[in-house]
Protein backbone atom coordinates (compact mmCIF):
# COMPACT_ATOMS: atom_id res chain seq x y z
CA UNK A 1 0.00 0.00 0.00
CA UNK A 2 2.87 2.35 0.76
CA UNK A 3 4.12 1.90 -2.76
CA UNK A 4 0.69 2.78 -4.21
CA UNK A 5 0.41 5.91 -2.06
CA UNK A 6 3.89 7.05 -3.05
CA UNK A 7 3.02 6.45 -6.73
CA UNK A 8 -0.24 8.42 -6.38
CA UNK A 9 1.47 11.32 -4.58
CA UNK A 10 4.20 11.40 -7.19
CA UNK A 11 1.69 11.13 -10.04
CA UNK A 12 -0.55 13.96 -8.77
CA UNK A 13 2.26 16.03 -7.17
CA UNK A 14 1.60 19.17 -9.25
CA UNK A 15 -2.21 18.91 -8.88
CA UNK A 16 -1.94 18.53 -5.10
CA UNK A 17 0.59 21.37 -4.98
CA UNK A 18 -1.58 23.85 -6.89
CA UNK A 19 -4.78 23.00 -5.02
CA UNK A 20 -3.07 23.23 -1.63
CA UNK A 21 -1.38 26.52 -2.52
CA UNK A 22 -4.65 27.99 -3.82
CA UNK A 23 -6.67 27.06 -0.76
CA UNK A 24 -4.09 28.40 1.71
CA UNK A 25 -3.52 31.56 -0.32
CA UNK A 26 -7.26 32.31 -0.33
CA UNK A 27 -7.32 32.24 3.47
CA UNK A 28 -3.92 33.62 4.53
CA UNK A 29 -2.66 35.85 1.72
CA UNK A 30 -2.54 38.80 4.16
CA UNK A 31 0.01 36.92 6.31
CA UNK A 32 1.96 34.75 3.85
CA UNK A 33 3.19 35.46 0.35
CA UNK A 34 2.37 32.98 -2.43
CA UNK A 35 6.07 32.19 -2.71
CA UNK A 36 6.24 31.28 1.00
CA UNK A 37 3.09 29.14 0.70
CA UNK A 38 4.40 27.34 -2.36
CA UNK A 39 7.72 26.57 -0.71
CA UNK A 40 5.95 25.26 2.40
CA UNK A 41 3.49 23.06 0.42
CA UNK A 42 6.20 21.62 -1.80
CA UNK A 43 8.40 20.68 1.18
CA UNK A 44 5.34 19.25 3.01
CA UNK A 45 4.42 16.86 0.12
CA UNK A 46 8.03 15.73 -0.21
CA UNK A 47 8.17 15.12 3.57
CA UNK A 48 4.97 12.98 3.47
CA UNK A 49 6.49 10.87 0.71
CA UNK A 50 9.77 10.55 2.64
CA UNK A 51 8.03 9.53 5.89
CA UNK A 52 5.97 6.88 4.00
CA UNK A 53 9.15 5.50 2.45
CA UNK A 54 11.23 5.42 5.66
CA UNK A 55 8.55 5.17 8.36
CA UNK A 56 10.84 7.55 10.33
CA UNK A 57 9.46 10.83 11.59
CA UNK A 58 12.90 12.05 12.66
CA UNK A 59 13.40 13.22 9.11
CA UNK A 60 10.67 15.80 9.83
CA UNK A 61 12.72 17.64 12.51
CA UNK A 62 14.41 20.20 10.24
CA UNK A 63 11.16 20.67 8.29
CA UNK A 64 9.31 21.43 11.54
CA UNK A 65 11.94 23.95 12.61
CA UNK A 66 11.79 25.72 9.25
CA UNK A 67 7.99 26.00 9.18
CA UNK A 68 7.93 27.08 12.85
CA UNK A 69 10.25 29.98 12.02
CA UNK A 70 8.06 30.84 9.00
CA UNK A 71 4.78 30.71 10.90
CA UNK A 72 6.19 32.57 13.94
CA UNK A 73 7.44 35.46 11.81
CA UNK A 74 3.99 35.60 10.18
CA UNK A 75 2.25 35.59 13.58
CA UNK A 76 0.12 32.51 12.74
CA UNK A 77 -1.66 30.84 15.64
CA UNK A 78 -2.19 27.09 16.07
CA UNK A 79 -5.75 27.26 14.72
CA UNK A 80 -4.55 28.83 11.48
CA UNK A 81 -1.75 26.29 11.17
CA UNK A 82 -4.23 23.46 11.74
CA UNK A 83 -6.29 24.89 8.90
CA UNK A 84 -3.23 24.84 6.62
CA UNK A 85 -2.67 21.14 7.25
CA UNK A 86 -6.40 20.44 6.73
CA UNK A 87 -6.19 22.13 3.35
CA UNK A 88 -3.34 19.73 2.51
CA UNK A 89 -5.48 16.76 3.40
CA UNK A 90 -8.27 17.97 1.08
CA UNK A 91 -5.79 18.71 -1.71
CA UNK A 92 -4.49 15.12 -1.52
CA UNK A 93 -7.94 13.52 -1.12
CA UNK A 94 -9.48 14.82 -4.38
CA UNK A 95 -7.14 13.25 -6.99
CA UNK A 96 -6.84 9.96 -5.08
CA UNK A 97 -10.61 9.58 -4.81
CA UNK A 98 -10.99 10.02 -8.58
CA UNK A 99 -8.22 7.55 -9.52
CA UNK A 100 -9.64 4.06 -10.23
CA UNK A 101 -6.45 2.43 -11.43
CA UNK A 102 -5.76 0.74 -8.09
CA UNK A 103 -7.78 -1.98 -6.28
CA UNK A 104 -7.33 -0.38 -2.80
CA UNK A 105 -10.23 1.47 -1.26
CA UNK A 106 -9.47 5.24 -1.45
CA UNK A 107 -10.80 5.65 2.09
CA UNK A 108 -8.07 3.36 3.40
CA UNK A 109 -5.44 5.27 1.46
CA UNK A 110 -6.72 8.60 2.71
CA UNK A 111 -6.87 7.27 6.28
CA UNK A 112 -3.22 6.24 6.04
CA UNK A 113 -2.23 9.68 4.71
CA UNK A 114 -4.38 11.38 7.38
CA UNK A 115 -2.49 9.55 10.08
CA UNK A 116 0.84 10.77 8.69
CA UNK A 117 -0.39 14.38 8.43
CA UNK A 118 -1.78 14.24 11.98
CA UNK A 119 1.54 12.88 13.26
CA UNK A 120 3.43 15.66 11.53
CA UNK A 121 1.01 18.29 12.90
CA UNK A 122 1.20 16.73 16.37
CA UNK A 123 4.97 16.99 16.29
CA UNK A 124 4.64 20.58 15.14
CA UNK A 125 2.27 21.27 18.05
CA UNK A 126 4.80 19.86 20.51
CA UNK A 127 7.58 21.96 18.97
CA UNK A 128 5.33 25.04 19.10
CA UNK A 129 4.45 24.45 22.75
CA UNK A 130 8.08 23.83 23.71
CA UNK A 131 9.20 26.98 21.92
CA UNK A 132 6.48 29.03 23.60
CA UNK A 133 7.50 27.70 27.00
CA UNK A 134 11.11 28.57 26.30
CA UNK A 135 10.08 32.07 25.27
CA UNK A 136 8.06 32.46 28.45
CA UNK A 137 10.97 31.22 30.53
CA UNK A 138 13.28 33.56 28.66
CA UNK A 139 10.91 36.49 29.21
CA UNK A 140 10.59 35.56 32.86
CA UNK A 141 14.37 35.39 33.27
CA UNK A 142 14.81 38.64 31.36
CA UNK A 143 12.21 40.42 33.47
CA UNK A 144 13.68 38.99 36.66
CA UNK A 145 17.15 40.14 35.60
CA UNK A 146 15.79 43.58 34.70
CA UNK A 147 14.00 43.81 38.04
CA UNK A 148 17.15 42.79 39.89
CA UNK A 149 19.20 45.32 37.91
CA UNK A 150 16.70 48.09 38.60
CA UNK A 151 16.70 47.21 42.28
CA UNK A 152 20.48 47.32 42.27
CA UNK A 153 20.46 50.70 40.50
CA UNK A 154 17.98 52.07 43.03
CA UNK A 155 20.03 50.66 45.88
CA UNK A 156 23.21 52.22 44.47
CA UNK A 157 21.49 55.57 43.99
CA UNK A 158 20.06 55.40 47.50
CA UNK A 159 23.36 54.58 49.17
CA UNK A 160 25.71 56.59 46.94
CA UNK A 161 23.76 59.85 47.22
CA UNK A 162 25.45 62.66 49.15
CA UNK A 163 22.03 63.77 50.37
CA UNK A 164 20.43 62.16 53.40
CA UNK A 165 17.59 59.90 52.25
CA UNK A 166 15.32 58.30 54.82
CA UNK A 167 11.86 56.77 55.17
CA UNK A 168 9.62 57.53 58.13
CA UNK A 169 6.59 55.31 58.80
CA UNK A 170 3.16 56.48 59.97
CA UNK A 171 4.24 55.96 63.60
CA UNK A 172 7.05 58.52 63.09
CA UNK A 173 9.82 55.91 63.26
CA UNK A 174 12.79 55.98 60.90
CA UNK A 175 12.69 52.73 58.88
CA UNK A 176 15.24 53.43 56.10
CA UNK A 177 18.54 55.31 56.28
CA UNK A 178 21.16 55.72 53.54
CA UNK A 179 24.92 56.31 53.62
CA UNK A 180 24.42 60.02 52.89
CA UNK A 181 22.33 60.34 56.05
CA UNK A 182 24.99 58.47 57.99
CA UNK A 183 27.67 60.84 56.68
CA UNK A 184 25.68 64.01 57.40
CA UNK A 185 24.22 63.14 60.81
CA UNK A 186 26.78 60.67 62.17
CA UNK A 187 24.27 57.93 63.07
CA UNK A 188 24.86 54.45 61.62
CA UNK A 189 21.89 52.55 60.22
CA UNK A 190 21.89 50.22 63.25
CA UNK A 191 21.80 53.18 65.65
CA UNK A 192 18.99 55.15 64.02
CA UNK A 193 16.53 52.57 62.67
CA UNK A 194 13.19 52.57 64.53
CA UNK A 195 14.17 55.70 66.42
CA UNK A 196 11.73 58.63 66.44
CA UNK A 197 12.03 61.19 63.65
CA UNK A 198 12.29 63.88 66.35
CA UNK A 199 15.78 62.53 67.16
CA UNK A 200 17.17 64.88 64.50
CA UNK A 201 15.34 67.99 65.77
CA UNK A 202 17.24 70.74 67.63
CA UNK A 203 16.08 71.49 71.18
CA UNK A 204 13.52 74.15 70.39
CA UNK A 205 9.70 74.02 70.40
CA UNK A 206 9.49 75.65 66.98
CA UNK A 207 10.98 72.54 65.36
CA UNK A 208 8.22 70.37 66.87
CA UNK A 209 5.72 72.82 65.39
CA UNK A 210 7.53 72.50 62.06
CA UNK A 211 7.38 68.69 62.30
CA UNK A 212 3.62 68.79 62.82
CA UNK A 213 3.30 71.11 59.83
CA UNK A 214 5.32 68.69 57.67
CA UNK A 215 3.10 65.74 58.67
CA UNK A 216 -0.14 67.64 58.05
CA UNK A 217 0.95 69.06 54.69
CA UNK A 218 2.30 65.73 53.50
CA UNK A 219 -0.96 63.96 54.32
CA UNK A 220 -2.98 66.73 52.70
CA UNK A 221 -0.97 67.62 49.59
CA UNK A 222 1.46 64.70 49.26
CA UNK A 223 4.54 66.93 49.14
CA UNK A 224 6.37 69.51 51.25
CA UNK A 225 9.53 71.45 50.54
CA UNK A 226 11.32 73.56 53.16
CA UNK A 227 14.16 75.62 51.73
CA UNK A 228 15.91 76.43 55.00
CA UNK A 229 15.65 74.93 58.46
CA UNK A 230 17.95 73.22 60.95
CA UNK A 231 18.61 69.68 62.12
CA UNK A 232 20.88 68.20 64.81
CA UNK A 233 23.67 65.65 64.32
CA UNK A 234 24.57 62.79 66.64
CA UNK A 235 27.22 64.98 68.29
CA UNK A 236 24.89 67.96 68.78
CA UNK A 237 26.08 70.07 65.86
CA UNK A 238 23.34 72.19 64.31
CA UNK A 239 23.20 72.03 60.50
CA UNK A 240 21.41 74.30 58.06
CA UNK A 241 19.44 71.97 55.77
CA UNK A 242 16.89 71.84 52.96
CA UNK A 243 14.02 69.31 53.11
CA UNK A 244 12.08 67.56 50.34
CA UNK A 245 9.26 65.43 51.78
CA UNK A 246 6.98 63.08 49.78
CA UNK A 247 3.98 61.05 50.91
CA UNK A 248 4.18 57.24 50.81
CA UNK A 249 0.67 55.80 50.27
CA UNK A 250 -0.56 52.34 51.22
CA UNK A 251 -2.62 50.06 48.94
CA UNK A 252 -5.71 52.19 49.52
CA UNK A 253 -3.91 55.46 48.91
CA UNK A 254 -3.92 56.43 52.58
CA UNK A 255 -0.91 57.89 54.38
CA UNK A 256 1.59 55.16 55.29
CA UNK A 257 4.59 57.38 55.96
CA UNK A 258 6.89 59.67 54.04
CA UNK A 259 10.23 59.76 52.29
CA UNK A 260 12.56 62.60 53.26
CA UNK A 261 15.54 63.92 51.32
CA UNK A 262 17.74 66.25 53.37
CA UNK A 263 20.48 68.35 51.80
CA UNK A 264 23.12 69.91 54.04
CA UNK A 265 23.34 73.59 53.01
CA UNK A 266 25.54 74.73 55.91
CA UNK A 267 28.53 75.45 53.67
CA UNK A 268 26.28 77.03 51.04
CA UNK A 269 24.93 79.41 53.67
CA UNK A 270 28.48 80.32 54.73
CA UNK A 271 29.37 81.05 51.12
CA UNK A 272 26.24 83.18 50.78
CA UNK A 273 27.25 85.12 53.86
CA UNK A 274 30.68 85.69 52.31
CA UNK A 275 29.03 86.90 49.11
CA UNK A 276 26.81 89.24 51.13
CA UNK A 277 29.90 90.50 52.94
CA UNK A 278 31.68 91.05 49.61
CA UNK A 279 28.73 93.06 48.36
CA UNK A 280 28.89 95.21 51.49
CA UNK A 281 32.60 95.72 50.95
CA UNK A 282 31.93 96.79 47.37
CA UNK A 283 29.56 99.46 48.69
CA UNK A 284 32.19 100.52 51.23
CA UNK A 285 34.66 100.84 48.38
CA UNK A 286 32.36 103.23 46.55
CA UNK A 287 31.74 105.25 49.70
CA UNK A 288 35.45 105.30 50.58
CA UNK A 289 36.40 107.16 47.43
CA UNK A 290 33.90 109.89 48.23
CA UNK A 291 34.97 110.00 51.88
CA UNK A 292 38.63 110.32 50.95
CA UNK A 293 37.85 113.28 48.66
CA UNK A 294 35.34 115.07 50.90
CA UNK A 295 37.32 114.64 54.14
CA UNK A 296 40.90 114.54 52.87
CA UNK A 297 41.08 118.05 51.41
CA UNK A 298 39.56 119.88 54.42
CA UNK A 299 41.79 117.90 56.78
CA UNK A 300 44.87 118.95 54.80
CA UNK A 301 43.87 122.61 55.15
CA UNK A 302 43.16 122.28 58.88
CA UNK A 303 46.46 120.47 59.42
CA UNK A 304 48.38 123.25 57.65
CA UNK A 305 46.71 125.92 59.79
CA UNK A 306 47.45 123.98 63.00
CA UNK A 307 51.12 123.64 62.07
CA UNK A 308 51.29 127.39 61.30
CA UNK A 309 49.75 128.27 64.68
CA UNK A 310 52.18 125.91 66.43
CA UNK A 311 55.13 127.81 64.98
CA UNK A 312 53.74 131.27 65.79
CA UNK A 313 52.22 130.83 69.25
CA UNK A 314 54.47 130.56 72.33
CA UNK A 315 51.80 129.74 74.91
CA UNK A 316 52.55 126.23 76.25
CA UNK A 317 48.89 125.39 76.97
CA UNK A 318 47.74 126.40 73.50
CA UNK A 319 50.69 124.60 71.89
CA UNK A 320 49.75 121.41 73.76
CA UNK A 321 46.14 121.66 72.61
CA UNK A 322 47.25 122.23 69.04
CA UNK A 323 49.41 119.08 69.25
CA UNK A 324 46.35 117.13 70.40
CA UNK A 325 44.37 118.52 67.45
CA UNK A 326 47.22 117.57 65.08
CA UNK A 327 47.31 113.98 66.43
CA UNK A 328 43.57 113.56 65.93
CA UNK A 329 43.76 114.98 62.40
CA UNK A 330 46.51 112.46 61.62
CA UNK A 331 44.35 109.64 63.07
CA UNK A 332 41.38 110.63 60.90
CA UNK A 333 43.63 110.74 57.83
CA UNK A 334 44.98 107.31 58.68
CA UNK A 335 41.44 105.90 59.04
CA UNK A 336 40.45 107.29 55.63
CA UNK A 337 43.62 105.94 54.00
CA UNK A 338 43.15 102.46 55.54
CA UNK A 339 39.50 102.45 54.54
CA UNK A 340 40.46 103.07 50.92
CA UNK A 341 43.23 100.46 51.09
CA UNK A 342 40.82 97.96 52.62
CA UNK A 343 38.17 98.30 49.94
CA UNK A 344 40.47 98.85 46.98
CA UNK A 345 44.16 98.01 47.50
CA UNK A 346 46.50 100.12 45.35
CA UNK A 347 47.33 98.54 42.00
CA UNK A 348 51.11 98.41 42.14
CA UNK A 349 53.31 96.72 39.56
CA UNK A 350 54.14 93.04 40.08
CA UNK A 351 57.71 91.80 40.11
CA UNK A 352 59.62 88.60 40.90
CA UNK A 353 61.05 89.04 44.37
CA UNK A 354 62.58 87.05 47.17
CA UNK A 355 60.02 87.15 49.99
CA UNK A 356 62.82 87.17 52.58
CA UNK A 357 63.76 90.70 51.45
CA UNK A 358 60.20 91.93 52.10
CA UNK A 359 60.25 90.39 55.58
CA UNK A 360 63.56 92.09 56.42
CA UNK A 361 62.18 95.45 55.24
CA UNK A 362 59.03 95.01 57.35
CA UNK A 363 61.13 94.16 60.43
CA UNK A 364 63.28 97.22 59.78
CA UNK A 365 60.21 99.48 59.71
CA UNK A 366 58.66 98.00 62.85
CA UNK A 367 61.89 98.24 64.84
CA UNK A 368 61.61 102.03 64.70
CA UNK A 369 58.41 101.82 66.76
CA UNK A 370 58.80 103.30 70.25
CA UNK A 371 57.42 100.08 71.82
CA UNK A 372 60.26 97.75 70.76
CA UNK A 373 62.84 98.58 73.44
CA UNK A 374 62.10 95.36 75.35
CA UNK A 375 61.09 93.21 72.38
CA UNK A 376 63.24 90.32 71.20
CA UNK A 377 62.95 89.60 67.47
CA UNK A 378 63.97 86.08 66.45
CA UNK A 379 64.18 85.14 62.77
CA UNK A 380 64.69 81.95 60.81
CA UNK A 381 64.50 82.90 57.14
CA UNK A 382 65.05 80.34 54.39
CA UNK A 383 67.41 81.84 51.76
CA UNK A 384 66.31 79.20 49.23
CA UNK A 385 62.65 80.25 49.15
CA UNK A 386 61.57 80.51 45.48
CA UNK A 387 60.88 83.98 44.07
CA UNK A 388 57.26 85.04 43.67
CA UNK A 389 55.61 87.32 41.12
CA UNK A 390 53.79 89.69 43.51
CA UNK A 391 53.36 93.37 44.44
CA UNK A 392 56.12 94.03 47.02
CA UNK A 393 54.51 97.10 48.63
CA UNK A 394 51.25 95.29 49.24
CA UNK A 395 52.99 92.30 50.82
CA UNK A 396 55.10 94.70 52.92
CA UNK A 397 51.86 96.26 54.20
CA UNK A 398 50.62 92.80 55.25
CA UNK A 399 53.74 91.93 57.22
CA UNK A 400 53.88 95.36 58.88
CA UNK A 401 50.23 95.08 59.96
CA UNK A 402 50.77 91.61 61.47
CA UNK A 403 53.99 92.67 63.23
CA UNK A 404 52.30 95.76 64.70
CA UNK A 405 49.48 93.59 66.02
CA UNK A 406 52.09 91.31 67.57
CA UNK A 407 53.67 94.33 69.27
CA UNK A 408 50.28 95.29 70.68
CA UNK A 409 49.75 91.71 71.93
CA UNK A 410 53.02 91.60 73.91
CA UNK A 411 52.63 95.22 75.17
CA UNK A 412 56.20 96.01 74.13
CA UNK A 413 57.72 93.26 76.26
CA UNK A 414 58.19 89.77 74.83
CA UNK A 415 59.35 87.77 71.83
CA UNK A 416 58.30 87.87 68.18
CA UNK A 417 59.44 84.93 66.04
CA UNK A 418 59.47 85.21 62.21
CA UNK A 419 60.10 82.09 60.10
CA UNK A 420 59.97 81.53 56.34
CA UNK A 421 60.05 78.22 54.45
CA UNK A 422 58.34 76.48 51.51
CA UNK A 423 56.85 73.20 50.37
CA UNK A 424 55.67 71.87 47.00
CA UNK A 425 52.66 74.23 46.92
CA UNK A 426 53.32 77.33 49.01
CA UNK A 427 55.84 79.77 50.34
CA UNK A 428 54.99 80.16 54.04
CA UNK A 429 55.76 82.91 56.54
CA UNK A 430 54.98 82.40 60.24
CA UNK A 431 54.85 85.33 62.66
CA UNK A 432 54.51 84.17 66.29
CA UNK A 433 54.26 86.18 69.50
CA UNK A 434 54.06 85.15 73.15
CA UNK A 435 51.51 87.81 74.03
CA UNK A 436 47.99 87.80 75.42
CA UNK A 437 46.54 85.55 72.72
CA UNK A 438 42.86 85.36 71.68
CA UNK A 439 39.80 83.24 72.42
CA UNK A 440 37.99 81.29 69.70
CA UNK A 441 35.32 83.97 69.17
CA UNK A 442 37.97 86.64 68.59
CA UNK A 443 39.91 84.40 66.20
CA UNK A 444 36.74 83.87 64.13
CA UNK A 445 36.23 87.63 63.78
CA UNK A 446 39.83 88.81 63.55
CA UNK A 447 39.61 89.59 59.82
CA UNK A 448 36.18 91.25 59.96
CA UNK A 449 36.16 94.92 58.93
CA UNK A 450 36.21 97.39 61.85
CA UNK A 451 36.60 94.61 64.42
CA UNK A 452 39.30 95.48 66.96
CA UNK A 453 40.27 94.45 70.50
CA UNK A 454 42.14 97.69 71.08
CA UNK A 455 40.93 100.62 73.15
CA UNK A 456 38.85 103.33 71.53
CA UNK A 457 41.10 105.58 69.48
CA UNK A 458 43.94 103.04 69.38
CA UNK A 459 42.88 101.05 66.32
CA UNK A 460 40.57 101.23 63.31
CA UNK A 461 39.87 97.49 62.89
CA UNK A 462 40.95 97.63 59.26
CA UNK A 463 44.61 96.58 59.32
CA UNK A 464 44.08 92.81 59.29
CA UNK A 465 41.08 93.13 56.98
CA UNK A 466 43.28 94.97 54.47
CA UNK A 467 45.94 92.30 54.88
CA UNK A 468 43.40 89.52 54.34
CA UNK A 469 42.13 91.17 51.17
CA UNK A 470 45.66 91.59 49.77
CA UNK A 471 46.62 87.95 50.37
CA UNK A 472 43.33 86.67 48.91
CA UNK A 473 44.01 88.78 45.82
CA UNK A 474 47.33 86.93 45.51
CA UNK A 475 45.41 83.59 45.71
CA UNK A 476 46.98 82.96 49.09
CA UNK A 477 45.77 82.32 52.63
CA UNK A 478 46.20 83.76 56.13
CA UNK A 479 45.69 81.30 58.96
CA UNK A 480 45.60 82.09 62.68
CA UNK A 481 46.23 79.90 65.71
CA UNK A 482 45.91 81.42 69.15
CA UNK A 483 45.27 80.63 72.81
CA UNK A 484 44.58 83.02 75.63
CA UNK A 485 47.71 83.97 77.61
CA UNK A 486 49.88 81.79 75.32
CA UNK A 487 50.26 83.91 72.22
CA UNK A 488 49.32 83.79 68.55
CA UNK A 489 50.72 82.55 65.24
CA UNK A 490 49.80 84.14 61.90
CA UNK A 491 50.73 82.02 58.87
CA UNK A 492 50.79 83.63 55.42
CA UNK A 493 50.66 81.12 52.54
CA UNK A 494 51.47 82.29 49.01
CA UNK A 495 51.16 79.83 46.10
CA UNK A 496 54.21 78.96 44.04
CA UNK A 497 54.19 79.79 40.33
CA UNK A 498 53.06 76.75 38.29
Amino acid sequence: MKKIIIELLTKYFKVILENWVKNVNDKLKDKLTESQIRTFVESSIKLIIEVIETSDYKTADQYLIDIYNLFSKSNLNLLEISHIFSQGRYAILSPIENDNSYKYDPIILIGFIDEIIEQIYARYGMLHQKAQMQELESDRDRLAAKLETNQQYLSNILHASDSAIMVIDKDENIVAWNKGAEKIFGYSEEEILYQSSSTLLPDNKRYLTELNYIKDETKKNGYVRIFETERKTKHGKILTVQLNVTKLPDQNGDYAGRSVIIKDTTEVKKLQQQIDQSEKLAVIGQVAAGVAHEIGNPLASISSIVQLLQRQLKDDFITEQLSTIKENIDRISRIVRELVDFSRPPGYEKSFIQITDVIKTALGIVKYDKRVHKVNFETSLDPEVPKLNIVPDQLLQVFVNILLNALDAIHGNGTIQVNSFHNSEYVLVEITDNGTGMNELTVERIFDPFFTTKEVGKGTGLGLSVSYGIIKKMNGKIEVKSKLNEGSTFTVKLPLEK
